[in-house]
């Protein structure tokens, strides 16, 4: 298996480029652990491979597994991580922190979200999603049962933006999962604000 992972900083943003090619004899799970529901995996088929080929040089009574061709994952983050966008081999994801978006324990958007959210949307129309999904999440401070609400109308509030710009046509999953799949550390402050986050999602053009 062969992993190659390249940080590059510059002005405005980090670009993180993590990829796995193909593996033999490994398991390969097509959902990443700290993956919402609903999020989609990796469906590119395996190259063929010749398990005869002398160049693969196994040992005698040696065999192969099947092959499986695994995740390409490239994130670019804002410096502060306000926004970040992930690409993967099947569908675009953009996070962004609920700061930047709502007042402190609220779900009515700030005048500056809208600008933000309309240029996701754009990204939508060009990639020709007729999927979005829409995920709220929150930190762990609070009751669970208050963070389901809050999560959840923090991504209606999201979604109703986002379809003033998209076709009408365009489906929406949205959901709200208080304080579950945590992407950083809750026990600090800087952990807490990365985790209270909407994300959108919606499948890549040359998906398959």
């Amino acid at each position: 298996m062969t992993t190659m992972t390249t940080t590059r900083p510059c002005r405005f943003a980090t670009l993180l480029i993590v990829g796995v090619t193909l593996a033999w004899g490994l398991q390969a799970g097509v959902a990443h652990a700290d993956d919402p529901p609903g999020s989609a995996g990796v469906v590119a088929a395996p190259p063929a491979v010749d398990a005869n080929a002398p160049g693969l040089m196994l040992p005698d009574g040696a065999t192969l597994a099947p092959a499986k061709v695994l995740d390409i994952k490239q994130i670019v983050e804002e410096q502060g991580g306000e926004q970040r966008r992930q690409d993967t081999n099947v569908d675009v994801t953009f996070a962004l922190q609920a700061e930047v978006l709502f007042p402190k324990n609220s779900a009515q958007l700030s005048p500056s979200a809208t600008a933000r959210i309309l240029a996701i949307a754009a990204e939508v129309s060009k990639q020709g999603a007729g999927r979005v999904r829409v995920f709220g999440f929150t930190d762990n401070l609070g009751t669970y049962e208050h963070g389901l609400k809050l999560s959840k109308e923090r991504a209606a509030a999201v979604q109703r933006v986002l379809a003033r710009r998209l076709d009408p046509g365009t489906s929406y999953e949205i959901r709200g999962y208080s304080e579950d799949y945590p992407i950083a550390d809750n026990r600090t402050e800087d952990g807490r604000r990365k985790n209270r986050r909407v994300e959108i999602s919606f499948p890549r053009t040359d998906a398959s």
